[in-house]
């Protein structure tokens, strides 16, 4: 089944009360797995909008790479414009844009660090380049020419031969803690399906809102 049938189905199926779940990060997971199995290129790339102290906002994409009960995890530099923001203003929201097959997903709630721990154990299964290349970009800062970062790149490889590569103090995983979620089901007409989960206390509260 390619996208587009993937997205009529769903259109016409819709989203009502009978297919939601109790708990939001169960109904992610089925609607994530469903992302996948249409075929959806890179399906875990979600918008971060992060904001400064003074409310000024920025976006852009990450890509998630754990999830559960707790949120919604990814990877970055520290010194990051991004983790400046985060540092600043710990409020942020995702969007899962799925537009082949007409889902959104809409997250919004509060962020922190990961355990070291947990940073380690994602880098250690990151290809040897990547490793490499985390070590390499101070992401954000001024780059006069394309012609540096390779030299860098190189004395990298020098530094750590065939060595293991050592997670960087500066780089490092957040885990997005969810307040609220919202499952967008495109419709016919524009008359679309939302659902928003909120949190409330240790459960979650669902209202459906106007398209």
């Amino acid at each position: 089944m390619n996208t587009a049938e993937w997205r009529k189905n769903l259109e016409s199926q819709g989203l009502d009360e009978s297919s939601l779940l109790e708990n939001p990060i169960q109904l992610f997971d089925q609607w994530f797995t469903a992302a996948k199995q249409a075929g959806i290129y890179e399906h875990n790339a979600m918008s971060l909008a992060t904001c400064t102290s003074s409310g000024a906002p920025s976006v852009r994409t990450v890509l998630l790479k754990l999830y559960d009960d707790e949120g919604f995890v990814f990877f970055t530099n520290y010194g990051s414009r991004k983790s400046q923001e985060i540092d600043q203003n710990p409020q942020v929201a995702l969007l899962f844009p799925w537009v082949e097959i007409s889902r959104q997903i809409r997250i919004e709630g509060t962020i922190r660090k990961v355990s070291t721990a947990e940073s380690l154990k994602y880098f250690s299964s990151r290809p040897r380049e990547s490793q490499l290349g985390a070590w390499v970009s101070q992401q954000s800062e001024l780059l006069s020419s394309r012609g540096l970062l390779e030299q860098k790149l190189l004395e990298i490889r020098q530094k750590f031969g065939e060595g293991k590569v050592p997670l960087p103090s500066f780089w490092g995983g957040y885990r997005v803690i969810p307040e609220s979620i919202e499952f967008w089901q495109g419709r016919p007409h524009r008359l679309h399906d939302r659902f928003v989960y909120r949190k409330s206390g240790q459960s979650w509260a669902v209202s459906r809102l106007q398209p």
